[in-house]
């Protein structure tokens, strides 16, 4: 796919250092239709899936797919096509568990960013997370919909705590698991500025990198030498996870 001028994008994901396959799942997609990518701007969404080997890949893979695809083909606003993109996603998910009943508890997380004439969209589920960095500062968009993430909101423990609690990868939403979806998405559209780096990462990345050396890792590097930082620093820490990130630089 070719790239209009505005944005440097880099999307990456490794395997880690002690799984046997990889379950995390991303997308990128700009339309090449100059009325539609006025309309539509740029999508990068990012899945990592759960339910064993094949039904996590299954999972995540089911979730990037939908998500595109209904938000290329959707007439409404970019909010509006996220959340729809993501219950589709949901449903297909859910049908495809039924119908293959080996895949019984497959599902996955899912974080998905619309960039539209410099404002940011989001739809959110689970503990993938989207970070906005702004003139040196790290920007958690999302929250972690996860049982450490709830004793955070409720002032129970740090997030310090939360970074090396044992039960910090128990999901409390996820995409295609439960009847009913439960998604987190923007009110209202995050203004965004030249200069601004949008990023998206499972697990496996925040798990073990902070705040502060992604922070330093994007410094004065292009994204895709900055993406490759990140994930080479989560696997010299063990890399026990899956590892992916998705870098967009605007211009």
């Amino acid at each position: 796919m070719k790239l209009r001028p505005g944005v440097e994008v880099s999307s990456q994901s490794d395997i880690g250092c002690a799984r046997l396959n990889n379950e995390d799942s991303f997308g990128y997609w700009e339309s090449d239709d100059d009325k539609d990518f006025a309309r539509k701007g740029r999508l990068a969404v990012v899945a990592d899936g759960m339910g064993g080997y094949e039904g996590g890949q299954e999972a995540s893979r089911l979730a990037v797919d939908n998500v595109v695809e209904v938000y290329k083909e959707f007439d409404g606003g970019p909010q509006e096509a996220l959340v729809s993109g993501l219950q589709t996603a949901h449903e297909a998910i859910r049908k495809h568990s039924f119908e293959h009943p080996e895949l019984h508890g497959m599902g996955t997380t899912c974080t998905a960013a619309a960039i539209v004439n410099l404002q940011l969209f989001f739809v959110h589920v689970g503990d993938t997370r989207l970070y906005l960095i702004r003139d040196g500062e790290m920007i958690r968009v999302t929250r972690d919909h996860s049982y450490v993430g709830r004793l955070v909101e409720a002032g129970m423990i740090t997030p310090e705590q939360a970074e090396v609690h044992p039960q910090r990868n128990v999901l409390t939403s996820a995409v295609g698991t439960n009847p009913d979806l439960v998604m987190d998405a923007s009110e209202a559209p995050t203004p965004l500025q030249s200069g601004d780096v949008v990023m998206l990462c499972s697990d496996g990345l925040w798990g073990l990198v902070r705040d502060g050396e992604m922070l330093n890792a994007l410094k004065n590097k292009d994204v895709e030498k900055a993406g490759r930082a990140l994930i080479d620093l989560a696997r010299q820490r063990g890399g026990p996870d899956n590892i992916t990130v998705q870098i967009l630089r605007l211009h």
